[in-house]
C-alpha cells in the first residue's frame, strides 16, 4: 500500500483514514509493568461486555442515568446506543467504567474504543474540557476541545502489561463553567490473543492451502453470495487441533452488522468470532497430523459498504479485497491473529491456489487475482472463472469500466480498468507505466509468475495505491502505480508478515520503485531525524498504528533510504545480487529480517552490526 498524506485528502478521506484498529500505545502513556506472571496459554478472546452499549447498561457504571443513551443530540458509532459524556455546558464531571479480566498468557491485550468529540469552544490553544482514557490507574491519554472532530475515530492502546490481572477501564470527562464539549464514546473493545508457549516446532502451517470459491452478485455487484472450501495439510510435527478464518472486512462493519457473513459450516465446528469479528475459530473434527490433510466448507455472503476504499464501493464500482475468508497463520509464535489495520496491511497468508468462479450482469466488468476466462452464464449474466497458483490473496472488482489491454516487452498481460472520469490519456499512461514497471521489476528480481496483471484506477481513493496478486487499485500516478507493482514481489512473491514486519514490504517495495524510476536515493539517510529512541524501521503496526503520522516517513522513506545505504556500503553489484538471490532463495516463502540481515552480512566481509544499529533495523 501506498499512503497518502492526510493533508490531501478531502474530509470525507481524512474520516477513512482515522479508522486504525490497532494494537500498541498510542499517545502518552506506558504501561505499567505485570504484577502477575504470564500463563502458558491464551485463548483469544474480546473481554468488554456490552461495549456498543446496546445491552443496557450493565455491566458499566456511570455517574449518571444518561450517560449511556441514545437520547437525540448525537448518533452512534454501531446500533442506537452510546456513552455520552459531559455536553453540558457548565462545570461537570461524567464518568464511565467496567472492571475486566486480561487472561493470564496473552501476548496481546488492545482496548480501543471509537470516540467523537465537539465543542462550542471557540479556542485552538487551550484545552478547557477533557477526557481521560485509563486502564487501572494508568492514563492511556487525554483528549480535549481542542481534539474536536466531525466523526468518530477509533483510539487504541496496548495494554497486554496488565495480562493476568482484573482492571478498570474508565472514561472521565470534565467540562469547565462555560460552552459545552461533548465525548461520545462506542464500540469499546479489549481484545486479547497470542499464546507465550510457542507449538513444538517453528514450522508455519497450515500448508499448501487450496481455495474453491463459488460467489453470484446482485444487479450492482455489491452483494456476493454462495460457498468457499479450503483444503489444507499440517506442516508441523504439532497435531492441528483447530484453524482460524480470518474475516478481514468485518472490520468495516460491527459484529451486528458484519459485510462478511460465514455459515453453514462442514469439516469443522465453527467457534467463537475474536478480534473485532475478525478471527473465526473452526475446531476440527479430529487433530489433524503432520502431513495430513483437511477440508472445511462454508457458505459464505459479502456485502460492499459505501466508499472508495480497497473494500467499498465509488458509485457504481466495486473494489473487494480481503473480503474472501483465508487461513491464518501458525508458527513459532502460535497463531497469527492480529487485528486490522487501516493506516497498513495486518495480511500474513502462505501462498495457496484458488479457483474462483463469480456469477454476475453482464454488464459488469469482473477484474481479478489470476487468470480469468468468461462464459456466458443464464441471461444477462456472465460467468468469470479466476485460477491463481501460488498466491497469497485473491481479490476482485466489479462495475462498468472501461478497459484497455496490451502485452510488456517480457509478454506479461496487461489490463487497465478505469472508473467514469478517468480520462482514456490518463489510462494509457497507466498501461505504459504498467508494462515498463513489471519488466523492470522482473529484471532484479524474478520473472513476474501470474500470467497476467489488472490493475483499477479510480482517483477516489483516499489511499496512493493497494496491492493484491496480480490485482492493484491505484490512482493516476506514475509513482504509485509502479510501487504497488512492486509489491508482486516484496508481499507478494517474497511474503512476509505485514503486520508485525511492515518494512520487509514496504520499505522494500519502496526501494524497488525508487531504482524503477532511477532515483539513486543519494544522501537520503542525512535527513533521517527520529522522533524518539523507541522510534525504528522494524516497529511493528502496532507501533504505527499508535505513532500513525510517523508510519510513511519511516518505513516507507527511512526504510528505504537504508536500503539505499546499505547498497552503498555492498556495492551496486553486490546489492543487485543479493536482492536478487535472497528472491530466489524466499520465491513464494516468507522472510524475515533476521534471514535478510544474514543474507547481507554474507554478501559482504564488513561488518555490519555497526550499520544495523545506526538505521535501527532489529531482528
Amino acid at each position: 500500500m501506498r499512503p497518502t498524506p492526510h493533508k490531501a485528502l478531502a474530509t470525507s478521506a481524512i474520516a477513512l483514514a482515522a479508522l486504525a484498529v490497532v494494537s500498541l500505545p498510542v499517545e502518552p502513556a506506558a504501561a505499567a509493568p505485570p504484577t502477575a506472571p504470564l500463563a502458558a496459554a491464551c485463548t483469544p478472546a474480546q473481554v468488554v461486555s456490552n461495549g456498543g452499549f446496546e445491552s443496557g447498561t450493565s455491566p458499566w457504571s456511570q455517574s449518571s442515568a444518561d450517560v449511556i443513551t441514545n437520547r437525540s443530540g448525537q448518533t452512534a458509532h454501531g446500533g442506537t446506543s452510546f456513552a455520552w459524556l459531559d455536553g453540558v455546558g457548565s462545570t461537570h464531571t461524567d464518568t464511565l467504567s467496567q472492571s475486566v479480566t486480561i487472561p493470564a498468557g496473552c501476548s496481546n491485550a488492545t482496548l480501543t474504543f471509537w470516540l467523537h468529540i465537539d465543542t462550542a469552544e471557540t479556542t485552538s490553544s487551550t484545552a478547557y474540557d477533557k477526557l481521560t482514557a485509563k486502564i487501572g490507574s494508568t492514563t492511556l491519554a487525554t483528549y480535549s476541545n481542542l481534539d474536536e472532530n466531525t466523526g468518530y475515530v477509533q483510539r487504541s492502546f496496548d495494554v497486554s502489561a496488565f495480562a493476568g490481572q482484573t482492571v478498570t477501564v474508565a472514561f472521565t470527562g470534565t467540562e469547565d463553567s462555560s460552552l459545552q464539549t461533548s465525548f461520545v464514546v462506542d464500540d469499546v473493545a479489549l481484545n486479547t490473543s497470542g499464546g507465550t508457549t510457542p507449538p513444538a516446532d517453528s514450522t508455519r502451517t497450515p500448508a499448501a492451502p487450496s481455495y474453491t470459491v463459488s460467489l453470484s452478485s446482485n444487479t450492482s455487484g455489491t452483494i456476493w453470495t454462495g460457498h468457499e472450501s479450503a483444503t489444507f495439510t499440517n506442516a508441523s510435527s504439532t497435531a492441528l487441533s483447530e484453524v482460524y478464518l480470518r474475516l478481514w472486512d468485518n472490520y468495516h462493519g460491527t459484529c451486528s452488522a458484519m459485510p462478511i457473513a460465514v455459515s453453514n459450516v462442514t469439516g469443522g465446528t465453527a467457534g467463537a468470532l475474536s478480534v473485532d469479528c475478525t478471527a473465526l475459530k473452526i475446531d476440527l473434527p479430529t487433530p489433524l497430523a503432520q502431513g495430513q490433510t483437511a477440508t472445511i466448507g462454508f457458505d459464505l455472503g459479502i456485502t460492499v459498504p459505501s466508499g472508495a476504499d480497497r473494500f467499498g464501493h465509488d458509485g457504481a464500482f466495486s473494489f473487494i479485497g480481503n473480503a474472501l475468508p483465508v487461513l491464518a497463520v501458525k508458527d513459532a509464535a502460535g497463531w497469527h491473529l492480529d487485528p486490522y489495520t487501516n493506516n497498513g496491511e495486518s495480511f500474513y497468508s502462505l501462498t495457496a491456489d484458488f479457483k474462483v468462479t463469480l456469477d454476475h450482469p453482464s454488464t459488469l466488468l469482473v477484474p481479478a487475482t489470476g487468470t480469468s476466462t468468461d462464459t456466458p452464464g443464464s441471461s444477462g449474466r456472465t460467468i468469470t472463472t479466476a485460477t491463481a497458483t501460488k498466491v497469497r490473496d485473491f481479490a476482485w472488482a466489479a462495475g462498468p469500466f472501461s478497459k484497455i489491454s496490451g502485452t510488456s516487452t517480457a509478454g506479461t498481460a496487461v489490463n487497465i480498468y478505469s472508473v467514469s472520469g478517468i480520462s482514456s490519456a490518463d489510462a494509457q499512461s497507466m498501461l505504459t507505466t504498467a508494462k515498463t514497471a513489471v519488466d523492470t521489476h522482473a529484471s532484479r528480481f524474478g520473472a513476474y509468475p501470474y500470467g497476467e496483471l489488472d490493475a483499477v484506477i479510480d482517483n477516489n481513493f483516499w489511499f496512493g495505491g493497494m496491492e493484491y496478486p496480480g490485482f492493484v487499485l491505484d490512482l493516476v500516478s506514475t509513482t504509485a502505480l509502479t510501487h504497488e507493482i512492486g509489491h508482486q514481489w516484496w508481499y507478494g512473491i517474497v511474503g512476509d508478515d505485514e503486520y508485525n514486519s511492515p518494512w520487509l514490504d514496504e520499505a522494500f517495495t519502496d526501494y524497488a520503485t525508487d531504482l524503477a524510476l532511477n532515483k539513486t536515493g543519494t544522501n537520503c539517510w542525512n535527513s533521517v531525524s527520529w522522533a524518539s529512541a523507541a522510534e525504528k524501521i522494524t516497529n511493528s503496526m502496532a507501533y504505527w498504528d499508535a505513532h500513525s503520522s510517523r508510519y510513511s516517513t519511516v518505513v516507507y522513506g527511512y526504510g528505504k533510504c537504508a536500503l539505499h545505504d546499505l547498497r552503498r556500503v555492498l556495492g551496486d553489484t553486490a546489492m543487485a545480487k543479493l536482492l536478487k538471490d535472497y528472491a530466489t532463495s524466499h520465491w513464494y516463502g516468507v522472510s524475515t529480517t533476521a534471514e535478510f540481515k544474514a543474507a547481507a552480512q554474507a554478501a559482504t566481509t564488513t561488518d555490519l552490526t555497526s550499520f544495523w544499529t545506526t538505521h535501527r533495523i532489529d531482528g
